[in-house]
């Protein structure tokens, strides 16, 4: 049986949401599949399909002023106002959709910043525009410059490379006169090349200026803009080049001719345009934040006029994503659109499209998540307030289904809808028991009720409460379903009974809502709902309320360091809890059925249940709502503690033969645990059962780099009610998340539970120890040395394999003293252990070769290690050491030591590692060699001592009879031993 392992909590960030864009240029891959964005200064590779990130790009510490991309995402361009442009070579990670971002060149291209740049479709030839007017043409694999045009008198905001067909009788072969040698003329036949590279370059004078590359000089000036160009686009079919301005027009241009073919008014500052389904149709978006379409042929545009958006719906770029029939939209607010437009490919004559479906929305930054909770009958949404306006609604179900017209099917990560209504920043929002009901506080001095329906894609406000003086700042809804009726069978289209709000006029109102009907025929939300009771609450600013879920009462956190408990019926304090030392940010009722802690001096905690509180003086107390005094004070974060919630415990599993390690788990997962967030980015988990103070504290997560404002237990809310709500919870919470943390990072990061598969490997790994510690111990007592060296190596037990070789040398160290004549045949002493030693791999050889400059450096072990030095040394040629230098791969790493993008977490062994561990042996074998040395020269003087104290004892005297006497007899007549003849 194995040995008992300590229980430990373990949890790990299984999925993250981060910030994919935070504003300036983007750029796509040939199919618009591939996106690189800007995250402030880094640059980022993502799949607009699933919304992963697979590469990051470190930047050089100023902002990014260009990015290209190349059509087969072979090489990123990266242009930043340090005048620098970095040249990157995409290589795929193998076995997975990850990139490896490696630098191949560092340009100076232009004196001013990189505006603009451009990859031509063979991915070998890039373009850039300077601020100065400059253009240039560059070899991306040679990283020099094969050609610079002038000619823009200001910024070059637009390139475009392009392959122009020349004319039919550009196609035949053309005579011309050449001499012969020997003076004769005679006609030559050449052919020209069917299509010529060419470089469309466009200005903020709104000239556009076509170059071609092989004659090196300008063949046409188009001008016809009177304001900045913002797009250019060329179709090969049809031999168009699109220009489009913030002149508010589209002008397609004759690439035979360079004469205009047709002007598009758009009516609207244009900042993306392009073709679509090889020159068919053109495609355009600007100030009006929507996506247009216009037919090629005839210059109609396909879609019906649409009303302006705000200005944060502004488009700043447009992708046609071509494989999936679907254009992406990217806008001034940091969101991204897919648009689906499969109809353009069965679009009859004269038939009009209509507006292109919204089949994903992807928000680019989140901004500070300031509050979040899960809502939805199956709490597969999120709801965030993101220091905006809005509440943002994000789908976090592990759906297969990706895109489609129903937002509820959307995949993890992505935007389901966006609640519209305040006109200040919200601050709080709270959910009720169903998750259909969503209350809101804001700045704006109101509160909201938000209805929300995702199976009909109905997210609508309710009603609006309006009567405090100032901002609000902490809202609750009860958190218990009723008893029976139809708001139980049917809580969409009942509203919960009332609605607690919290401001900074330091009041606390309760709302009546059980006059308020819902009506699916209605269109705005309703007013008037009254107060039940207003109540000075506090001293200072409101930060948080709570409703307790199993008894009448309510409680509340302020600044003023207190928190009271009050009745829901009269609204009287019942209780005050004093203890912090600054202002409180956050409380939270325990679970339903959270056992009472037992005291350290006897008793417990009572049966009315507990409180935790987290407050700006770094601690986190547990309060009894029996005596309403503390009973714990968590002390580990180094700043405020701004969340607070409790983690209810997990379902426990069916009883079975399980070990003492799964018991011990299943007993600490049945009890709830305490989670808190604080301004040092880092979450921790306390247990209030342990029993002496320093097992609080479980386990602290870091997934953050600012504080964290926000944190949800999703398996805190009631379990649903109706039979559809359970099957869809069931599917929804099949792999929960235990705790969702949201930061001023803009990151949300969920994390699951992994306590008991650490418990259990811990368990298995153990097992598996004990089991091979017998094996090998059984194989050291059969003196099986070549299974004994290779299991040591392969558990990593140095002391061991330093007793094998102990036990090797000295065996056949005696065995050659008994047979002093005969020669060992090996150099360790067995030669089943020559052979293992000249037969391992590189890793088991680095592993030794570690464990012998250890050993080396202990004068005791080292004529140990000498020996194992001397048969490596003779087992394998110095090339073999001189690769494992070499090697740039790590050896005895694991696919784990490396990150998602292919680097390594850690340095691995190169080179430098190699070297100095030969040195450490170099340096210790000298010293060795020194004191052998030293001790040989001290041997002769012993002998020259010895030699001359017997040739004076055989000089004496000895002619007396005594002495005589005992010479006769053979004994030594000083002191009658015999003479020891010294050799």
């Amino acid at each position: 049986m194995a040995s008992k392992v300590s229980f430990k909590t373990t949890f790990e960030a299984t999925k993250t949401i981060e910030p994919i864009f935070t504003g300036g240029d983007i750029s796509h891959s040939a199919s618009g599949n591939l996106l690189a964005t800007c995250v402030e200064e880094d640059v980022l590779i993502v799949d607009i399909r699933t919304g992963k990130v697979l590469c990051r790009i470190e930047g050089d510490g100023e902002p990014v002023t260009s990015l290209c991309l190349a059509p087969d995402a072979s090489h990123l361009i990266v242009a930043s106002r340090s005048l620098s442009l970095r040249i990157y070579a995409l290589i795929p990670v193998e076995g997975s959709q990850n990139l490896v971002a490696k630098q191949t060149r560092t340009l100076k291209p232009h004196t001013t910043p990189v505006v603009s740049s451009a990859v031509d479709a063979t991915g070998s030839l890039l373009a850039t525009g300077g601020a100065e007017g400059q253009v240039k043409a560059w070899d991306i694999r040679g990283g020099y410059v094969s050609h610079t045009f002038h000619g823009h008198g200001g910024v070059v905001s637009a390139l475009r490379f392009f392959h122009l067909k020349t004319s039919s009788t550009h196609h035949s072969q053309k005579s011309r006169k050449r001499k012969s040698r020997d003076g004769d003329e005679m006609d030559v036949d050449e052919t020209s090349p069917p299509r010529q590279i060419h470089l469309a370059s466009g200005g903020e004078d709104g000239k556009i200026r076509v170059w071609s590359l092989s004659a090196r000089k300008s063949i046409a000036t188009l001008d016809s803009h009177v304001s900045v160009v913002r797009s250019l686009d060329f179709s090969e079919e049809q031999q168009l080049l699109l220009s489009a301005s913030r002149d508010r027009t589209i002008i397609l241009w004759d690439a035979q001719t360079w004469k205009q073919q047709r002007v598009l008014p758009a009516l609207e500052v244009l900042e993306s345009a392009g073709f679509l389904y090889s020159g068919q149709f053109c495609f355009a978006g600007g100030e009006h934040g929507a996506v247009r379409i216009w037919d090629i042929p005839t210059g109609r545009e396909l879609m019906p006029k649409q009303k302006a958006g705000l200005e944060n719906d502004a488009i700043t770029a447009i992708v046609p994503m071509i494989d999936d029939d679907s254009i992406l939209s990217v806008h001034q607010d940091q969101t991204m659109r897919v648009h689906l437009a499969t109809k353009l490919r069965n679009l009859q004559p004269g038939e009009s499209l209509g507006t292109l479906p919204v089949i994903r929305t992807i928000s680019g930054n989140y901004d500070e998540v300031i509050d979040m909770a899960c809502v939805g009958p199956d709490r597969s949404l999120l709801a965030l307030a993101t220091n905006t306006e809005s509440v943002r609604l994000v789908s976090i179900a592990d759906n297969n289904k990706q895109g489609g017209p129903d937002p509820s099917s959307c995949s993890f990560g992505n935007d389901v809808a966006l609640l519209e209504s305040h006109e200040d920043i919200i601050i709080c929002l709270d959910t009720d028991w169903s998750g259909h009901w969503l209350a809101t506080g804001a700045k704006d001095n109101t509160a909201r009720l938000w209805r929300l329906d995702p199976a009909s894609s109905s997210y609508k406000c309710f009603a609006i409460f309006a009567g405090h003086a100032e901002s609000l700042g902490a809202i609750a809804l009860p958190r218990s379903p009723p008893n029976d009726g139809p708001a139980l069978k049917h809580p969409a289209d009942h509203p919960p009974t009332f609605l607690l709000t919290g401001s900074q006029d330091k009041t606390i109102k309760r709302w009546d809502t059980t006059r308020l009907k819902y009506d699916s025929s209605a269109t705005e939300p309703q007013a008037g709902a009254k107060a039940l009771f207003t109540r000075v609450a506090h001293e200072k600013d409101i930060n948080a309320l709570d409703i307790s879920p199993t008894s009448t009462f309510f409680a509340s956190a302020s600044q003023d360091r207190t928190i009271k408990i009050w009745s829901l019926e009269d609204g009287s304090v019942t209780g005050i809890l004093r203890g912090h030392k600054r202002g409180v940010w956050s409380i939270r009722f325990s679970p339903v059925g959270t056992l009472p802690i037992s005291l350290p001096d006897g008793g417990s905690s009572g049966s009315r249940g507990l409180l935790v509180s987290g407050s700006g003086d770094r601690t986190v107390k547990v309060w009894s709502l029996s005596t309403y005094t503390c009973l714990q004070t968590f002390e580990g974060h180094s700043n405020s503690v701004l969340k607070v919630v409790w983690i209810p415990p997990s379902t426990p599993p069916e009883k079975s033969e399980e070990s003492e390690e799964s018991t011990r788990t299943t007993h600490q997962n049945s009890l709830p645990v305490i989670a808190s967030a604080s301004s040092d980015t880092l979450v921790k988990l306390w247990s209030p059962y342990s029993g002496t103070d320093s097992d609080h504290l479980l386990t602290t997560l870091d997934n953050h780099t600012d504080r964290v404002w926000a944190l949800v237990a999703p398996t805190s809310y009631p379990p649903p009610t109706t039979k559809a709500s359970k099957k869809s919870a069931a599917k929804a919470q099949a792999d929960p998340y235990p705790l969702i943390s949201g930061s001023a990072d803009a990151t949300l990061t969920f994390w699951r539970d992994t306590s008991a598969l650490t418990a259990h490997t811990a368990s298995q790994r153990q097992s598996e120890r004990i089991e091979q510690d017998q094996l090998l111990q059984n194989h050291i007592f059969s003196k099986n040395y070549r299974e004994a060296i290779t299991l040591s190596l392969a558990l990593n037990h140095p002391g061991r394999l330093l007793r094998v070789f102990q036990d090797v040398v000295e065996s056949s160290d005696a065995e050659n003293h008994e047979k002093a004549t005969q020669k060992p045949k090996s150099i360790v002493g067995v030669p089943a252990v020559d052979e293992v030693l000249g037969s391992l791999d590189q890793t088991q050889l680095w592993q030794l070769l570690e464990h012998v400059r250890d050993w080396n450096t202990n004068a005791r072990t080292a004529p140990v290690a000498q020996r194992i030095l001397n048969c490596l040394l003779k087992s394998y040629p110095k090339s073999t050491f001189v690769d494992m230098a070499r090697e740039k791969r790590v050896i005895g790493r694991t696919s784990t030591d490396f990150g998602e993008t292919g680097r390594l977490r850690s340095k691995g062994r190169g080179s430098t590692d190699m070297q100095s561990l030969l040195r450490a042996l170099e340096v210790y074998t000298d010293r060795h060699f020194k004191r052998m040395e030293e001790l040989v020269d001290e041997s002769y003087l012993i002998e020259y001592t010895l030699r001359e104290m017997d040739e004076v004892v055989g000089g004496m005297d000895l002619s007396s009879n005594e002495h005589g006497k005992g010479r006769e007899n053979g004994v030594d007549g000083l002191n009658g031993i015999e003479d020891v003849i010294m050799v």
